[in-house]
């Protein structure tokens, strides 16, 4: 069980490699940062700078070289594969690019399938992803496939399914790098309001200036290094 007055996330001298020897690639290098709970992270750099790896590590779905990797003050080394499987069900939500939701289920059941996972019954389960849906915007229509919404509302499936619950942390990989852009700033609205209305830790990976500037802080990475930091000027107080 994670330690609500711990930092969200935490790395501390984080290093990934891939390979040995002379194969070897290191796509995380000696990263030390801290996400408080409520705060919204950036995480910008070129393509191949361990943007992603660094997600991987945050949600366990990877294990760290060296260094250590904390969600809640919980070193993620000390858990075993159930442990982990614990911690991504109920503290870690995470929104893909490509939006892995099962073509097969409702979109009420891509949102409770997680619950389902944990133990809890099927109307608990359901009341809850309802409410989920409904922070969203898509309180109707939740018994219908995924084919049957457009992209940017499968999006929100999506989003609702990594929040179920109330996570303390959410790690979105390019969320709205396959949405235009109407629904890119309709995405990156739902998802900069969580720290605010939950206290939710959010990382961000994008390649988008403007919706790194919806960030309390942008995090520059080049070749596994954090090279930078900025506090940016919120988009939406612009607005």
């Amino acid at each position: 069980m994670t330690d609500l007055q711990q930092p969200a996330l935490e790395f501390v001298d984080v290093v990934k490699s891939f390979g040995r020897g002379p194969t070897e690639v290191r796509a995380v290098s000696g990263i030390s940062l801290t996400v408080a709970p409520g705060e919204l992270v950036a995480i910008m750099g070129p393509s191949g700078c361990g943007k992603s790896t660094l997600l991987h590590l945050a949600g366990a779905l990877e294990d760290p070289s060296a260094g250590q990797v904390k969600v809640g003050g919980q070193d993620l080394a000390t858990l075993d594969a159930r442990g982990r499987s614990d911690l991504r069900r109920q503290d870690v939500g995470y929104i893909f690019q490509r939006l892995n939701l099962v073509a097969s289920l409702t979109a009420i059941e891509n949102v409770m399938l997680p619950l389902e996972l944990d133990g809890i019954g099927m109307r608990a389960a359901r009341a809850r992803a309802i409410e989920a849906l409904e922070r969203v915007g898509l309180d109707h229509r939740v018994d219908r496939y995924p084919d049957d919404f457009s992209g940017g509302q499968q999006q929100r499936i999506a989003i609702a399914r990594s929040i179920v619950g109330r996570r303390r942390l959410l790690l979105a990989d390019e969320p709205t790098g396959s949405l235009d852009s109407i629904n890119s700033e309709e995405v990156i609205e739902l998802i900069a309001e969580l720290p605010k209305t939950d206290g939710t830790a959010v990382v961000l990976v994008t390649h988008e200036p403007h919706l790194a500037s919806w960030a309390d802080r942008v995090v520059f990475l080049r070749d596994g290094r954090v090279v930078d930091e900025t506090a940016p000027v919120l988009a939406g107080a612009l607005q």
